[in-house]
């Protein structure tokens, strides 16, 4: 029953076998269906590793979650059907920041006859998985790149507008010592991002829809459009464009509007410009 919901949470109504055809759908649907967010952050939340707490977050209330929370209920889910599965340690950006910060992202393999790559932790990221194995796989306009390093590693490489812009990984177990300090830093430290900046975002086929405190963007192959919301718009489009609907989310308006200010000021949408979430 369990499955089922998850299954109905993403829009998945096709058999469940551990085949690639299903594994693919469920990656997708997934993908579409929830968004990455870091609204329990704003709110103070704690956020662990407890599977029903995801999965009741998740799946029986419209919510999304950062990467720890949606990879632990994407393994899950992967295991129920009865998929030989693997949660890695990442690292985003280590090729910059070195491995200081690693574990600060987790990733899945499975294995089907050959090992497959999944991703949804990154916000905008692979729409299907990927072979472990090195080169480039395009999905639709979007070109995705793994590369084998030689320390061992292995570096995933986004599409060109997306962000982050890759990680690294190995191909084994993962390290839940290190993602638990690293799980504990992202949602306390000051300098975290996530704990000064609200992000939401929801990948479509080739676009992705990003909501970075009062900034409104989709992000496409032709460019991005931005708008700037006001605080009458803020739930009603948490709820229509990321179907995320908590009680507590205009309490965070405040914080989201004074984090706008110090880093825009007056800018217009047109003018602001910046990577990231």
């Amino acid at each position: 029953m369990q499955l089922a919901k998850y299954l109905e949470r993403i829009g998945y109504d096709d058999e469940a076998d551990p085949t690639y055809e299903c594994l693919t759908a469920i990656h997708r649907r997934h993908a579409f269906a929830i968004p990455y967010e870091n609204l329990d952050v704003q709110l103070g939340r704690p956020l662990d590793f407890d599977i029903d707490r995801i999965f009741d977050k998740l799946v029986m209330h419209p919510r999304g979650g950062w990467c720890y929370e949606t990879h632990i209920l994407l393994e899950w889910a992967l295991r129920e059907i009865g998929f030989d599965v693997t949660q890695v340690t990442a690292g985003i950006h280590r090729d910059e920041r070195g491995d200081d910060l690693f574990g600060d992202h987790t990733a899945i393999l499975v294995r089907l006859g050959e090992t497959y790559l999944a991703d949804l932790g990154l916000g905008d990221g692979i729409r299907d998985p990927i072979p472990l194995i090195e080169g480039t796989y395009s999905q639709g306009a979007l070109s995705f790149r793994l590369e084998r390093r030689e320390d061992g590693y292995w570096r995933f490489h986004s599409h060109n507008f997306a962000y982050p812009t890759n990680f690294d990984f190995r191909d084994e177990p993962a390290d839940w010592e290190r993602i638990g300090q690293q799980n504990h830093r992202q949602q306390t430290d000051p300098a975290s991002i996530f704990v000064s900046n609200f992000v939401c975002q929801i990948m479509k086929p080739e676009s992705v829809t990003c909501l970075t405190g009062r900034v409104l963007r989709e992000k496409t192959v032709n460019g991005t459009s931005k708008q700037l919301i006001l605080k009458d718009e803020f739930e009603d489009i948490l709820y229509r464009v990321f179907g995320i609907h908590d009680e507590e989310a205009s309490s965070i308006w405040p914080k989201v509007a004074k984090r706008h200010d110090e880093l825009f000021g007056k800018q217009t949408a047109k003018q602001i410009d910046f990577r990231g979430f």
